[in-house]
């Protein structure tokens, strides 16, 4: 298959072969509810997953409406909170009832908070999916939200955020999104902070469960070695045995809006001192929504400036000059907003060395474009590693609830391989220059001379 396939809210089946003589399916209930798997040859395992389209940036603070379609947004730290708390008990299960009914059959499970959804997955053994329904359908419906739990896993969120900034790396990560995209709530941190995670109230984050986890709001996805009409069936039971009326009619929630919004930078510099080893730099610009059809443009580019050992970050600043050992570039793309940045991890006498090299790269990106052996290399690394990352019943099931939840397209392997191959050197180069003409915002967590990494960002 080498189209691009849409997921009309409106249409209640579909189906279709994708690469590798996959069949994926999609069924929208009369309530909303969307169930989507992928049938994959040869698979004796299912990756299954739970999705909700409610991320840190539906929270309440800042400017939360911007592209947001939840009637009732989240106060802050309760999209967090609640990740943690469905796994702490049901009217029929304890929390220990739900671990155990993963490990006892050697499967995995867990959650993610992202900045534009919630995703609770497991992966089993095939023969356990209707186990990891029945349990994960409980979880998400019915979770007790217990008032003691959730003062226990208060604790816990306050530790996990504590364990964040003891990483130097994941602190300029969120200080640099909070610098490039400013007052935007994607600025914001998804795990919440210690502030907001101390401040929440069971009462507020109640009200958040029973707002957004609705049966219009829910998208199933899975992947492996799956039946559709059998998963639709075990996935109905298990929503209607926890309670939830699937005979009242509804429409799936709409999707966010795509218009990019205007981004009020941040801060340009943004210094963290902290008494370790290496300053760890990270600088960027706003980039591209998730819905630019120049998305794929944007991955070519990244790849041939700090994608890989053969990138031009890679080779200038470790290769070279050995001047830092992790040294990479990476775009981040949302509904409405996104960002292009840069990274290296250097001792503190070489830190102001490597951001100024790192720059020089971007901006040579921009001035001269690109060479035809650099983007053949860039379209070969894509393509291969897209193919090595199909192997996994992982990323399937993410690819069809992200398709879902996000841009309502699917791509498949060939349609992607297709855009690919029609990216042009002058389509790399007017990217780059347009990344170029951004705000550029840089952060250091670490120790470095501050005065110089002002005279870089005044440069740029």
């Amino acid at each position: 298959m080498n189209s691009v396939i849409s997921f009309p809210l409106d249409q209640p089946e579909l189906s279709f072969v994708a690469t590798g003589d996959s069949l994926v399916r999609r069924t929208v209930l009369p309530c909303g509810v969307r169930i989507l798997s992928e049938r994959v040859p040869g698979a004796r395992s299912v990756t299954l997953g739970y999705w909700v389209a409610v991320g840190s940036r539906d929270e309440i603070g800042a400017e939360a409406s911007h592209g947001s379609t939840l009637a009732h947004p989240a106060s802050l730290g309760s999209t967090h909170f609640l990740e943690h708390l469905l796994f702490k008990g049901t009217p029929t299960r304890t929390a220990f009832d739900i671990a155990t009914s993963f490990d006892s059959v050697g499967g995995e499970h867990n959650a993610v908070t992202a900045k534009e959804y919630t995703c609770y997955y497991a992966k089993i053994r095939d023969n356990d999916l209707s186990m990891a329904i029945d349990v994960m359908g409980d979880m998400l419906t019915s979770s007790l939200i217990d008032a003691d739990e959730f003062e226990t896993e208060r604790d816990v969120i306050l530790e996990e955020i504590a364990m964040a900034e003891d990483d130097p790396a994941d602190v300029a990560q969120e200080r640099f999104f909070e610098a490039v995209l400013g007052e935007h709530p994607l600025g914001r941190p998804i795990g919440g902070s210690p502030e907001t995670i101390r401040g929440a109230t069971r009462d507020a984050v109640v009200s958040h469960y029973r707002a957004n986890y609705r049966p219009n709001d829910l998208v199933v996805t899975a992947a492996g070695s799956i039946d559709h009409e059998d998963f639709v069936l075990q996935v109905v039971k298990g929503l209607e045995a926890a309670g939830w009326d699937l005979t009242v009619s509804a429409s799936p929630v709409s999707r966010r809006l795509t218009a990019p919004a205007e981004i009020r930078q941040g801060q340009a510099l943004t210094v963290v001192e902290r008494p370790i080893e290496q300053a760890n730099i990270m600088m960027g610009v706003p980039g591209i929504v998730s819905s630019d059809d120049r998305r794929v443009v944007q991955s070519v580019l990244n790849s041939i400036l700090g994608g890989g050992m053969s990138s031009r970050l890679f080779q200038e600043i470790r290769e070279k000059r050995g001047l830092a050992y992790s040294v990479f570039s990476f775009g981040a793309s949302f509904s409405d907003a996104g960002v292009f940045g840069l990274y290296a991890g250097a001792s503190p006498s070489k830190a102001v060395d490597v951001a100024e090299l790192m720059l020089a790269e971007f901006y040579k990106l921009a001035d001269d474009g690109v060479t035809p052996i650099e983007l053949s290399r860039a379209k070969g690394q894509l393509a291969g590693s897209s193919a090595l990352a199909l192997e996994d019943t992982d990323t399937r099931m993410s690819r069809l609830g992200r398709s879902e939840i996000g841009s309502g397209e699917f791509y498949d392997y060939d349609a992607s391989l297709e855009l690919l191959e029609k990216v042009t050197i002058e389509e790399v180069q007017a990217l780059a220059i347009e990344l170029a003409r951004g705000q550029l915002s840089l952060v250091s967590v670490g120790q470095a001379d501050s005065a110089a990494l002002s005279r870089i960002v005044g440069r740029g």
